[in-house]
């Protein structure tokens, strides 16, 4: 694990938005696992500053997003997909056609999950998933269990990540309480992976993630056992 402390948000996006644009560059037909979330957005800010200037090109990279709502479609502006074409997609040359985001009004979500897993495989993986972290030790919305889930499935959100998300909302009422989010083995099975966490209220779920037991009860600490992840972490 390479695990990185900068002290600076912007620090944080830049640096995250390089290994990305790497990725991107060694391989023009790269497959992006992507996250939603404000971690992220200085990343993205970043990546589309990079395309703009002439030194990116998207047009033949694939993406796969961590999650969706369940009952929200593309449409609504809470809508992880509405986030990704807003805060990325339709600033960069990426066909719109080769991004996926789990379809969480899927009339069968269980069949969905399945799909969805199917896809990456076709695929052939993950080239490097983009993660944050929550407040729990939640990777995609994968909370804490009493186990680790393999695939793309439904899950109910615990209580203090609905909290946490209802600052998106106009009260906490309005933010769902089940989302449909790839499971473990897809995000293991990337060839990198990019944590990045910041603020001084992620410190101890960072510490307890990385340096604390391997346990699905913080299920960010299984990337423990991944071969190539990249740790960001900015208290500021």
């Amino acid at each position: 694990m390479n695990f990185i402390k900068v002290d600076s948000y912007e620090k944080l996006s830049n640096m995250a938005a390089d290994i990305i644009a790497n990725v991107v560059k060694e391989n023009k037909n790269a497959v992006l696992g992507l996250a939603t979330g404000s971690s992220p957005l200085g990343t993205y800010a970043r990546l589309i500053e990079k395309y703009n200037a002439g030194e990116l090109d998207f047009s033949g990279v694939t993406s796969v997003n961590l999650d969706e709502y369940v009952g929200l479609d593309g449409d609504n502006d809470q809508s992880y997909r509405y986030f990704m074409n807003k805060n990325l997609f339709k600033h960069i040359n990426i066909d719109i056609n080769k991004t996926s985001v789990p379809n969480g009004c899927a009339k069968d979500l269980n069949k969905e999950g399945e799909a969805y897993d199917k896809m990456i495989e076709e695929l052939g993986g993950i080239d490097i998933q983009l993660l944050g972290i929550g407040l729990d030790g939640h990777i995609g919305f994968n909370e804490p269990d009493e186990f680790f889930t393999k695939e793309t499935h439904l899950v109910d959100l615990d209580e203090s990540t609905i909290e946490a998300n209802s600052r998106f909302f106009a009260s906490k009422d309005e933010v769902p309480k089940q989302a449909i989010t790839m499971g473990m083995y897809s995000i293991m099975q990337a060839k990198k992976v990019l944590l990045i966490a910041n603020g001084k209220s992620k410190r101890e779920i960072v510490e307890k993630a990385f340096f604390g037991p391997i346990t699905p009860y913080v299920p960010a600490s299984i990337l423990q056992l991944h071969k190539d992840v990249t740790v960001i972490y900015s208290e500021n």
